[in-house]
This record gives structure tokens, C-alpha cells and sequence, in this order.
């Protein structure tokens, strides 16, 4: 007696997001974006107003006798807080915008880097800025002489080490995570760019402050997408992930 044949599954269409959802996540990744880079632009312009690793021993003692530079460089470690929250914002929103457009991404190995990535690059910038900056306060908050210039600059160094070497590298690779996940949602030519300029963050090997710019400015860029865009065809499973809804329903059990 020929043994019963198991009927086939039925396979359930790959579910659409919903319109609404889609929008607003996708407001909420941009608008999340924008805030963070005026805040980190604006961190920026104030703790450069420190002197330079190079600058001459007389630099930093003006620095900490002047007052006005000092406050600024104050102002400016205050405002970095914002910029880590502001840019956590981000993150998490436009991990919940990838997680609707492709609901099995958190299967993937991206999925994750792009979340380590992004929580590693906050890390280092609170840790470099404070490390880098922090002698500023002692002309705040304190009445204490101020520290001799070796070893200001000795803390500037550890600190432009934290942002520039490891900061930075992490922030080329949340660019890659990103442009990867959006996958169609990104117009080809802006892909193009930001894997360029993840590649230069990735390998740039310079102190100087307007490379920190190109982090900021691709995420408003992107920022500025996500909020004036609407979704389409695009904002929805993606081959891949309907491949493995349907190979989800076929397995037993």
C-alpha cells in the first residue's frame, strides 16, 4: 500500500509593510539623523577651538589664561551628549525602518554589525571628546593650576586616538551596514558614494577635524531622504526575504 503523500503547506504571501509605519519610521530615522549631525557639527566647531597636537607649549598656556577658549571647548563637550543620544535615536529608529522592510534581517550578520558598529562609534566619541577635552573644565571648575602642556597634549593625543583611529572606523562601518540594509530603498548613485566614503573613513590616517565632516554629512544626506521620500515598491520584503518565509512555512513542525 503506497504510503500517504504529506499535502504541500500552504505559503503565505510575503506580508507588505504597512504605509503609515513605513512613514513614520522612516521620519523618525530622518529627522532622529538630522538633529544629530547639527549636533555633532556643532560639537565639533567648539572643541576645535582647543589648541592642536602640534601647537607650541605658549598655545596652551594662552589657552588656559584666555578663558574664551576655553568656555567654548566647555560648551562644545556639553553638546556632545546630545549629539551621542541624538545619533542613538538614529540608530535605533533606522534599525526598526530595516526591520519592516525586511522582517528576517535579524538573521543576518549586517543586521548585527550595524548595531555594534553604531553603539562602538558613540562609545569612542563620549570617550575620546572627554579624554581629549576635559582639561578645559579644570579652568571652569576648578581653581587648581592648570596642568603642564605635556600633559594636555599627551590626553589630546589618547583622545584624537579613541576618534580618529578606532571613531572613525567604526563610522565607515555603520555607513556600509546601512547602505547595505536600505539595499533598493537608496538610490544607486548615493550607494556608490557611501561605500566611497565609508572606504575613506576606513582608511584615512589624518587628525585633521574636517574629516570627522563626512560622517555627519552622509547621514544627513540620508536623513534628508528618508524624510521627504515615499515608500513604494521598494519598502517591502525583498527577494531574499521572501525566499525564506516561504522555506520558513515548508519546514515540519
Amino acid at each position: 500500500m503506497p504510503a500517504p503523500v504529506r499535502p504541500e503547506p500552504t505559503v503565505a504571501p510575503a506580508v507588505r509593510p504597512d504605509r503609515a509605519e513605513v512613514v513614520a519610521l522612516a521620519r523618525a530615522a530622518g529627522g532622529s539623523g538630522v538633529v544629530f549631525a547639527v549636533l555633532f557639527v556643532v560639537a565639533l566647531v567648539l572643541v576645535s577651538q582647543g589648541p592642536g597636537l602640534d601647537a607650541p607649549d605658549a598655545a596652551y598656556t594662552a589657552f588656559f589664561t584666555s578663558g574664551r577658549a576655553s568656555l567654548l571647548v566647555s560648551v562644545g563637550l556639553y553638546v556632545v551628549p546630545f549629539a551621542g543620544i541624538a545619533f542613538l535615536w538614529h540608530l535605533v529608529a533606522t534599525r526598526t525602518y530595516l526591520q519592516v522592510m525586511t522582517p528576517r534581517s535579524w538573521a543576518r550578520i549586517p543586521h548585527w554589525l550595524h548595531l555594534a558598529s553604531g553603539v562602538v562609534f558613540v562609545c569612542l566619541l563620549f570617550a575620546g571628546t572627554a579624554t581629549g577635552g576635559g582639561a578645559a573644565l579644570l579652568t571652569r571648575f576648578s581653581s587648581a593650576a592648570p596642568p603642564p602642556p605635556d600633559v594636555v597634549r599627551t590626553l589630546m593625543t589618547v583622545g584624537f586616538t579613541m576618534v580618529f583611529v578606532y571613531g572613525v572606523r567604526a563610522a565607515g562601518m555603520f555607513m556600509i551596514t546601512t547602505t547595505t540594509g536600505l539595499g533598493r530603498a537608496l538610490p544607486r548613485p548615493l550607494a556608490v558614494v557611501s561605500y566611497l566614503a565609508a572606504t575613506f573613513l576606513l582608511v584615512s590616517t589624518t587628525f585633521h577635524p574636517s574629516v570627522l565632516l563626512v560622517f555627519p554629512g552622509w547621514v544627513l544626506v540620508l536623513s534628508v531622504l528618508l524624510l521627504v521620500r515615499r515608500p513604494g515598491r521598494e519598502d517591502g520584503p525583498n527577494k531574499e526575504d521572501t525566499h525564506d518565509e516561504r522555506r520558513h512555512e515548508r519546514e515540519p513542525g
